[in-house]
């Protein structure tokens, strides 16, 4: 008896990168993670703090610098942009806020817990979702399953229940192709619902890899960039829906975009990254006007239409 697509997408998803999926609070505090001694780092109680914060930064790979001492922190419900040339350190920062790298020096709290490496196998759990610079879509399922995915860290049944559809299975399964519906007309997705997502053009599979992101409506998104190969308005589109998404869901976005028009449109706060460090950090207008990030990347980019080579 063939599997039901819906189980198969668990299935897949169960097994793929745990940090494409999201969600919500924790019903018990994170567990702390030890630095390299084996002492537990602890959390930070009593403190209003950034939802997310890191410090002091430092990774390197075989000598050569990807990160230098880089202080940030992201506020709830803001739109946190970081940008920077080519090799400038942007997606290993990303990698180090979400587990995939633990740094070598320095530390990232998440919502009050310090962590030496986040947990990349509990990012769901911990409320963080993120996108991929590349597309991380099942090709062979369709746009609501690929959606419904996103919630495959909440299902509880059995293999047995999944492929039977029954006990618990038909609740879980109810509830998440419901939840991803929701979704879908959010994300003006509803008419391709029941396509495969590789047939679709390469714009809507970026939307349908944000959609699977926000299914669980995380507390923390990342997206690493999201509009890169999008045509200028689809990029208009994105942008338009990371913003109501920000909005409806008090999603904090952390987002790398090459596109400099959309990132001083969309963003709250910019930090700007050269050769692994940390050069500005302030408003658009503030950055816009800073002769360092002119020098190192605004001039570069204003002979770019669309702003490649950030």
């Amino acid at each position: 008896m063939p599997l039901p697509s819906y189980t198969l997408g668990v299935m897949e998803a169960s097994a793929y990168a745990p940090e494409v999926f999201a969600r919500g609070l924790p019903s018990s505090p994170p567990e702390q993670q030890p630095e390299a001694n084996g002492e537990p780092i602890g959390s930070v109680a009593g403190v209003a703090s950034p939802l997310l914060s890191l410090q002091g930064i430092g990774l390197s790979f075989g000598g050569v610098v990807a990160l230098a001492d880089i202080d940030l922190s992201v506020r709830p419900g803001e739109i946190r942009t970081i940008i920077g040339p080519n090799g400038a350190g942007k997606s290993s920062l990303i990698n180090v806020i979400s587990g995939v790298y633990r740094p070598d020096r320095g530390h990232v709290q998440l919502d009050g817990v310090v962590y030496a490496q986040v947990p990349t196998q509990r990012l769901a759990q911990l409320g963080v979702a993120r996108t991929f610079q590349n597309l991380a879509l099942f090709k062979g399922l369709s746009v609501l399953d690929n959606v419904a995915s996103g919630l495959a860290y909440k299902v509880r049944s059995n293999f047995a229940g999944q492929v039977l559809g029954i006990g618990r299975s038909r609740g879980e399964q109810r509830d998440s192709l419901s939840r991803a519906e929701q979704i879908l007309e959010f994300l003006d997705l509803t008419a391709v619902r029941d396509r495969l997502a590789g047939t679709l053009p390469y714009g809507l599979q970026k939307r349908v890899e944000l959609a699977r992101a926000l299914v669980a409506e995380p507390r923390l998104l990342l997206l690493d960039e999201p509009m890169a190969g999008m045509t200028a308005g689809e990029k208009s589109e994105m942008a338009t829906f990371v913003r109501a998404a920000r909005d409806r869901f008090a999603t904090t976005v952390v987002l790398i975009e090459h596109d400099v028009g959309v990132v001083m449109g969309l963003s709250d706060r910019i930090a700007v990254l050269d050769y692994g460090r940390k050069i500005a950090d302030a408003t658009p207008d503030e950055v816009r006007n800073d002769q360092r990030v002119i020098d190192a990347y605004l001039g570069v980019a204003s002979d770019n239409e669309d702003g490649a080579g950030i």
